[in-house]
C-alpha cells in the first residue's frame, strides 16, 4: 500500500492500468486515517480489474459507470437511490461470483418483512436482477441467481385510481382562476400525456389548424436544473390530435402569452408545482383523491368506455407495447367484453328472425 501522510490527513499515491493497458498514476488526497486512504486504494484497483473476483460494491460502481451514458439523468438518480439504499447494505463485502440463490432468498425475505408495497418490492428485486445481467452479459458471470431464487412483489397493484368526465369537471371549477394551470390540467385529461411530456411542450409543438401537438421531448427540473430530455421509449414520440373544443380552449390561451418564443416552453412551472395544485383542488373540491400521474389513466379509462381498441389507447398514450395497455387497464375491459357478447347475442336474433 502506498499510503502517506499529508499534514494532518492521508493520501494515496500508485499507478495502475486502464482497461486499454495504459499506465496512470492515482494520487488520492483528503483521508482522516491510513486505514481509509489503503482501503479507498483497494476499492479503486478491484475496480480496475474488471472481473467477477471483485465484491458486489465495487461491482455496482462500474455498472453506474456504464449505465450513467446509457439512461436519463433521473432514471440513473431512481436507480441509484433504490440500489445504495436496498441493495448494497445486504450484498457489499460479498463477492459477485459466490453470491448464490440462497443468498438473494434471504435478501429477499429479509425485505418482504418490511411490509413494502408489492410494486415496491417488485421494482427493487428487478434492480438487483439488473446488476446480475448486466454481469452475465458484459463479465461472464455463469448465470443470474436472482432467476434461480425467483422473483418477489408484482408488477402492477390492481386497478389504478382515475376520475370520471364529472370529477374531472368538478377539479377544474378550483382552477378557473388560474389560467395556465386549468390549461395544464385540460391538457392532461384530454390528451393522456405524462407530465413531462406535458411541461416540455414548446409553441413549435402545436398547430392549431390540424388540431394536433407533437410529443418529442420531456421536462425534468432536477436539482435545481432545467433538463430536456427525449421522451421516455421511442414510441413515446408521436402526434396527437385533439378535439376542437379543446383547440379553442388552447387558442384562447395562447393569445394571452405575450412575447413567447417559438422554442420556449409554454408551461414555466413545475412538476410540484402541479402536485400540490392537485392537493389542494382535491380539498376544494371534495373529489376523490388520485396521484398526478393517474390523469393519465384518467384519459385511458375515458378512452375504454369509449370503447377504442387497446391499439388505438396504446399509440394515443406512447405505449411502447401493447401488453402494458392490456396490463395497466385490464380491469377496465370485462364490462366491455360482456357489451361485446350482447352485441353478437342480439346480432345472432336478428338473422334468425331475418
Amino acid at each position: 500500500m502506498s499510503a502517506t501522510r499529508d499534514g494532518k490527513m492521508w493520501r494515496c499515491q500508485f499507478y495502475y492500468k486502464d482497461w486499454q493497458g495504459v499506465s496512470h498514476k492515482k494520487n488520492k488526497r483528503g483521508f482522516k486515517t491510513k486505514a481509509e486512504a489503503e482501503q479507498w486504494e483497494r476499492d479503486f484497483l478491484q475496480q480496475q480489474q474488471r472481473n467477477l473476483d471483485i465484491n458486489f460494491e465495487n461491482f455496482v460502481q462500474i455498472y453506474y459507470e456504464d449505465m450513467e451514458h446509457r439512461l436519463r439523468e433521473n432514471t440513473m438518480r431512481t436507480k441509484k437511490f433504490i440500489i445504495d439504499l436496498k441493495i448494497i447494505p445486504y450484498f457489499k463485502k460479498k463477492n459477485m461470483n459466490e453470491i448464490k440463490a440462497s443468498d438473494i432468498r434471504a435478501w429477499q425475505n429479509a425485505l418482504m418483512k418490511k411490509g413494502y408495497s408489492e410494486t415496491y418490492l417488485k421494482t427493487v428485486n428487478n434492480q438487483l436482477s439488473a446488476i446480475f445481467n448486466y454481469a452475465v452479459r458484459y463479465y461472464d458471470l455463469k448465470d443470474n441467481p436472482c432467476r434461480k431464487a425467483g422473483s418477489i412483489g408484482r408488477s402492477h397493484a390492481g386497478e389504478k385510481e382515475f376520475w370520471t368526465k364529472q370529477e374531472f369537471k368538478q377539479f377544474l371549477v378550483t382552477v378557473e382562476n388560474k389560467p395556465e394551470t386549468k390549461m395544464a390540467f385540460l391538457l392532461l385529461y384530454w390528451t393522456g400525456m405524462r407530465i413531462g411530456e406535458l411541461l416540455a411542450i414548446t409553441y413549435n409543438d402545436i398547430d392549431l389548424e390540424k388540431r394536433t401537438i407533437s410529443v418529442n421531448k420531456s421536462y425534468q427540473r432536477i436539482e435545481g436544473r432545467d433538463i430536456i430530455t427525449p421522451p421516455k421509449t421511442p414510441k413515446s414520440k408521436r402526434i396527437i390530435t385533439i378535439p376542437p373544443f379543446l383547440t379553442e380552449e388552447l387558442k384562447e390561451y395562447i393569445s394571452h402569452l405575450y412575447g413567447i418564443m417559438a422554442d420556449e416552453r409554454m408551461f414555466r412551472f413545475t412538476k410540484s408545482y402541479m402536485e400540490h395544485e392537485i392537493i389542494r383542488g382535491i380539498k376544494a373540491s371534495g373529489v376523490k383523491r388520485i396521484r398526478l400521474h393517474d390523469i393519465r389513466h384518467s384519459h385511458a379509462s375515458l378512452l375504454v368506455e369509449m370503447g377504442f381498441t387497446p391499439l388505438a389507447i396504446a399509440e394515443r398514450l406512447g405505449h411502447e407495447k401493447i401488453e402494458t395497455t392490456l396490463n395497466t387497464y385490464s380491469h377496465l375491459y370485462p364490462n366491455k367484453q360482456g357489451e361485446l357478447a350482447d352485441k353478437l347475442e342480439m346480432e345472432n336474433s336478428r338473422e334468425e328472425e331475418e
